[in-house]
């Protein structure tokens, strides 16, 4: 089956809140609440939010199909970080975040997930930053797993709310070419 990534569109909106329902959950320690998941999406992950997002210039949304059915979406964010404990160790100004990255479960292994990070390496170069930087739950073994085999590296930690309740994060960070 094709796999195919291409920068999401006007239009897109809602195939990526049906993907980030889906798939933010995932994302969560065992322990997340099914409410602070819903709130979090309702708050962050809306179509409304998405259509923010698309509008934003210092943002690129890629879109991944398989076989033209959404699989996978993710986002790189530039500019200022407001988080301290993620200031402390990245430079704002000489690198890219990437801020969101799922992949559907039923595609997991199924090389849909490496060809969305190939496609997302790409374009944080294209941005000109010279870092990529990401957080990612700590509990999140198969995520860790993927990040590090594409050279993302542990430079900090940082809390990341999901509805009422803080998680603990690790911040990755890897080099671009």
């Amino acid at each position: 089956m094709a796999i195919t990534v291409r920068h999401a569109t006007h239009g897109d909106e809602q195939p990526l809140h049906a993907l980030a329902t889906l798939t933010f959950g995932l994302a969560c320690p065992p322990s997340t609440t099914k409410a602070d998941i819903d709130a979090f999406i309702a708050t962050n992950l809306s179509a409304e939010r998405f259509a923010g997002y698309l509008a934003d210039p210092a943002r690129v949304v890629l879109l991944a199909s398989e076989d033209d059915q959404p699989v996978g979406y993710s986002m790189l964010v530039r500019g200022p970080i407001a988080d301290p404990d993620v200031a402390a160790v990245v430079d704002a100004d000489t690198s890219v975040e990437l801020s969101k990255f799922y992949v559907l479960s039923d595609r997991h292994g199924s090389g849909a997930a490496h060809a969305l990070m190939t496609a997302t390496l790409e374009q944080a170069t294209a941005t000109g930053a010279e870092t990529c930087w990401l957080g990612v739950n700590q509990q999140n073994v198969r995520a860790a797993r993927f990040y590090a085999k594409h050279d993302f590296a542990i430079v900090g930690v940082k809390r990341f709310l999901v509805g009422s309740e803080w998680h603990d994060d690790h911040i990755r960070q890897r080099k671009l070419p």
